[in-house]
């Protein structure tokens, strides 16, 4: 039996070339709106820069909103077991 995903109300897709264009632009949304829980889909980014921007991204989230969460939907379940040492608590990881 196939489950279906769950999807992600009012999520924020980056279109970015670049990951460091990737963290300024999540990082301005963040900065700019009131986002204590907010969806990132960044699954067409490989596992590399979107371990880069998930840490990056959830440490401005974190200083912002200590109780809030992110929800980002990966390519990669290697994305979350990179992380995990580096998780401030704030992050759920959607395959």
């Amino acid at each position: 039996m196939l489950n279906k995903l769950p999807q992600l109300q009012n999520t924020l897709i980056p279109n970015c070339v670049s990951p460091t264009e990737t963290v300024e632009y999540i990082n301005n949304y963040i900065q700019a709106n009131s986002c204590e829980n907010m969806s990132v889909d960044i699954s067409f980014m490989n596992v590399l820069d979107a371990c880069y921007v998930t840490t990056l991204c959830a440490t401005t989230h974190y200083i912002k909103y200590p109780q809030g969460k992110i929800s980002w939907k990966i390519s990669s379940d290697k994305v979350r077991e990179f992380n995990k040492d580096l998780e401030l608590g704030n992050s759920n990881y959607i395959v």
